[in-house]
């Protein structure tokens, strides 16, 4: 009996609704008045209640009518509520209320100093710190630049040490867009364009690093493929300064994308050079190169049809022997990248597999130290520069980063939080809820453009402020001096470790002559790598699949 009445009770709640309908629809009959009006409300209620029953979509509508709604409110409102009432200033998801808060206060010109000391664990396994000097050094300028372009280049870019990252118009609103680059004027600074073209909205005066991607959207003929001619157009207009080759991006390595045809707009349409009415198409992989001395040839191409401008690629760490092989490539061609950016598997992006986004690509400490350590045991590195992506929104990431071996950091998200992300992270919904991701000309409306592009430059210049401090405590006199041995980390509750230790800087030119050094992970890799192709040689060097095992047994 009990068990029954158990059974019952689920659906306590429509019945009692269904009963004050029936009450009400009574009342109205006799009395008329509000009774109506509760009348429609419940009679609405049970109808809802009804079709819950019987729709056979959602197992637990069909169990708890009416009810269960109040678990799909509650799991929509989720994330804000652990937002704002139950995470700490340390939790990241993906960026911790701290972060966040330090990257508004300056983006306002807000003081950004901490009371009352400390709130990280120090003691703890994973804290880690820059070291100081007894005798730090002054600085009195912040605007560090770095040059970009190598023998080969004819107009090399002094850039920033902090720029935005690649985010296409259409990834983000056009108001966001025009408010970032309004701001990379203000501040004399880049803006990379993404692979999604160059918009109307980019042409408020900020440098702009134009992203060819798989889609070559700006440059592309009707069928999608390269366009020499269109590329040439763009590329030599005097607001570019420097074009970036997307192989991969760190959030969804090795995977394409769709801007669905109902989310283009013919503002898009124009800057991607794609018709309205399809989707459009972001390919894995590039068609105008496949092996790693096409790819060489291709960045030869795209510096000369630029008239000499920095030509370099991006990519995520994947397989370390195919980066080998572009390195390899560029020796045997003698066609060297001006610059390469890392990004790490932590980067963002509008929406990706969760898959892709946890358990793809190499994370950037290591893609960097990586790149940087193949391209001194090539000695090559002095031709090249690299620039680093991937959660760097505050002084501490940008210096380790430069300690790891960038030349540049970049960020994304940073600048994003800088005109008013308040990482809602819906991002891929059309619904951004101020403005900066979203086609929607309502919303994006909320998103002021001349005072989002003051917070721009503001965060900017407060952030470089800041690393021109951390330079001079610890002794130096720019950023990029900062080595390994200046930053330290706690590997357990009482263990040390100097960053020098773990990412440690390997000799110029071990990979391609006798020094007295060698490293075997290195060397196993740069042997099996080949200049002529990215596909690993079979079936030396690799263990067999199961396809090889099945096919030998077939035979």
């Amino acid at each position: 009996m009990r068990h029954k009445l158990a059974e019952i009770s689920r659906y306590a709640g429509f019945a009692a609704v269904a009963l004050i309908a029936l009450i009400a629809l009574i009342g109205a009959i006799g009395w008329g008045g509000w009774w109506w009006v509760v009348a429609l409300i419940f009679l609405a209620l049970t109808a809802v209640g009804i079709r819950d029953m019987i729709q056979t979509r959602h197992a637990i509508l069909r169990n708890y009518p009416l009810l269960a709604h109040f678990r799909f409110f509650f799991e929509t409102i989720r994330p804000e509520i652990r937002q704002y009432l139950i995470e700490s200033d340390h939790d990241e998801e993906p960026f911790s209320r701290e972060d966040r808060s330090i990257v508004y206060q300056r983006a306002k010109n807000d003081e950004g100093a901490r009371p009352f000391g400390t709130k990280k664990k120090v003691y703890e396994g994973g804290y880690s710190w820059m070291t100081h000097s007894i005798v730090p050094t002054h600085l009195d300028r912040h605007d560090f630049r770095v040059r970009v372009g190598g023998p080969d280049c004819k107009k090399p870019y002094d850039a920033s040490l902090y720029n935005i990252s690649a985010m296409s118009f259409g990834a983000l609103s056009a108001n966001a867009v025009e408010a970032m680059n309004r701001g990379a004027a203000i501040g004399g600074f880049a803006h990379d364009t993404g692979e999604g073209g160059i918009s109307k909205f980019h042409r408020f005066g900020g440098d702009l690093i134009f992203e060819v991607g798989s889609g070559y959207f700006g440059c592309r003929t009707e069928d999608g493929r390269f366009d020499p001619e269109k590329f040439a157009k763009t590329a030599s207009d005097d607001q570019v300064k420097m074009i970036e080759i997307k192989l991969s991006q760190g959030a969804k390595p090795g995977h394409g994308g769709m801007l669905p045809a109902a989310k283009i707009s013919p503002e898009i349409a124009e800057a991607r050079g794609v018709p309205m009415g399809q989707d459009c198409i972001s390919p894995a992989s590039h068609s105008e190169f496949s092996t790693p001395k096409e790819l060489c040839e291709f960045i030869g191409k795209l510096r000369d049809l630029s008239g000499g401008k920095p030509v370099g690629f991006k990519l995520c760490i994947g397989h370390r022997r195919e980066f080998m092989c572009i390195v390899k490539a560029m020796i045997e061609t003698d066609i060297y990248p001006d610059f390469i950016v890392v990004d790490g598997t932590e980067g963002g992006t509008g929406a990706a597999p969760m898959e892709f986004a946890n358990h793809v690509g190499m994370p950037l400490t290591e893609g960097l130290s990586f790149v940087h350590n193949v391209l001194r045991g090539a000695d090559i590195r002095h031709r090249i520069r690299i620039g680093a992506s991937g959660k760097l929104i505050h002084a501490y990431h940008i210096a380790r980063a430069f300690a790891l071996g960038a030349d540049w950091c970049n960020s994304a998200r940073g600048f994003m939080f800088s005109v008013g992300c308040i990482q809602a992270q819906a991002c891929h919904t059309n619904h951004c809820p101020t403005g900066v991701t979203t086609q929607d000309p309502l919303r994006q409306k909320a998103l002021v453009v001349p005072d989002k592009a003051q917070r721009v430059a503001n965060f900017h210049r407060n952030t470089l402020r800041a690393l021109a401090e951390m330079t001079g405590a610890a002794g130096l006199d720019d950023p990029r001096d900062f080595l390994p041995y200046h930053f330290m980390s706690r590997e357990g509750d009482g263990d040390m470790m100097e960053a020098s230790d773990l990412w440690t800087y390997l000799p110029v030119g071990f990979l391609v002559r006798d020094v007295g050094y060698d490293n075997e992970v290195y060397r196993r890799r740069w042997n099996r790598a080949s200049a002529d192709t990215f596909k690993p040689p079979e079936p030396i060097g690799r263990k067999l699949t199961n396809r090889d095992v099945k096919s030998l047994e077939a035979s």
